[in-house]
This record gives structure tokens, sequence and C-alpha cells, in this order.
């Protein structure tokens, strides 16, 4: 049976597992979820995540969701060589830290500044731009400390796949990264030499970009987390 992935549109850890699985050319049933519909908080598919999140995949009945580990998982089981996820043990650990970066700052800060408030009734605040910066400044200084190409080592892996959805919600409100110069190298480097991640990304970007210009109408949701911005 085809690897089946859960998956909805504009999600930047859904479209990290997007590009795993092109760049790896695996073979899947897309399966793709409606956010606004809030399908993903059903007790239907509690039954496939208990924590209602996307994405998932299920590879012949084994279910995985939390993005870092579908992405290991990928990498581990279907890698024609050592370069997306490396097996000398300190560059390995040099991409699961980025993994974790992304996790705990990068993406979490981005997100909070960038993306929720298009999605919900937060509003963007000057802790929240101070923050990004800070998560900013320091992938900056990490580029600069390894003085590698990509994320963690010289070839593309499975952190730059997080890293650059996570960058690409800055790009869809405009955010000016002159002051981050590896930085923008990075992403100009990832765009240039994978066109065909890029195009993954890009559209999906463009929807961003659309929401912040007029926020989606979410008011029907009973969210667990984050307040609904009332229409």
């Amino acid at each position: 049976m085809p690897l089946k992935f859960y998956s909805t549109l504009a999600s930047p850890p859904s479209l990290a597992v997007r590009q795993c699985l092109a760049y790896l050319n695996i073979q899947y049933e897309l399966e793709d979820l409606d956010y606004s519909s809030g399908t993903h908080m059903s007790e239907e598919f509690a039954k496939k995540n208990p924590q209602k999140e996307i994405p998932l995949i299920d590879d012949d009945g084994f279910q995985l969701s939390e993005s870092n580990a579908i992405l290991q998982y990928l990498a581990d089981k279907y890698a024609k060589d050592q370069t997306l996820y490396p097996k000398d043990l300190k560059e390995r650990a040099l991409v699961n830290h980025r993994l974790c970066f992304d996790l705990s700052t990068y993406y979490r800060n981005i997100c909070d500044y960038a993306v929720n408030p298009m999605f919900f009734d937060y509003p963007r605040t000057d802790l929240a731009l101070k923050k990004t910066h800070i998560a900013l400044s320091n992938f900056n200084t990490y580029l600069e400390r390894t003085g590698t190409k990509y994320a963690a080592t010289n070839h593309i892996t499975i952190a730059d796949f997080q890293l650059a959805t996570s960058i690409m919600c800055l790009e869809s409100i405009n955010f000016d990264l002159s002051d981050y110069p590896l930085v923008q190298k990075w992403y100009a480097t990832f765009k240039q030499e994978y066109p065909e991640l890029w195009k993954l990304l890009e559209p999906e970007m463009l929807v961003l970009t659309a929401c912040e210009k007029n926020p989606p109408d979410l008011s029907h949701m009973v969210h667990p987390i984050h307040p609904v911005r009332k229409s």
C-alpha cells in the first residue's frame, strides 16, 4: 500500500514533509484536510493522531505525527545516500540540533509573529518581533560558525526543509532580512539549487500572503488553544 500523507494547505510543517517526499521520490496518497473546517480536530482524526495535529503519515499501518519525527523516519528508510540525514555522529547531531532549534525557537517565534495573527485573534507585538529577530540572529550565527552552504552541512538535509518553510512565512509578509546576510544567502541558495522544492513552497507562500491581506473567517471553529477571531 502507498504511504498516506495527511496534510493541509499552507502548513509549514506539512510543507517540510512534502519536500522530503518529493526529494526522495516517494510515492504517496495525499489526504488533504481543510484546516478551516476543523476536520483535524475531530474525534475521528484523533484516533489517528491524539494531538489532532497535521502532518501525519500512515506507512502501511504505522502512523507517525510530528514533522521532525516524520522527516527522520523517511530519511532513514528511503534515503539513497547519507547526505540528507548523515550517519556521521557529529553531522547528524548538527542536523538534529537544527531541527530542535526550528521547533523550539525559529519556527515557534516566526509562527507567533507572522502566521498566528493571520488566522487567530493575536496582535503582532513588539515582543514577538524581538523574538523573531533573536531567532534570525541565532541562525545567522550558526551559519557563520559552521561556514557551510546549508544549515548543518554543505549538502541539503532534512533540517533545511524545516528552516526553509519557516522563513517562507516571513517572506509572505515581506519581512526585511537584510540584517541577516548569511540567512539571506542560504535561502537564495536553496531556491537556486532546488527550484523543484521551491515550486512546492512558492504557491503556499502566496496563500499565506493572501491570508495576510484578507484573514480567513474561522469564527465557526472552536479551537482548544488559539483564540478565534470573531467575524
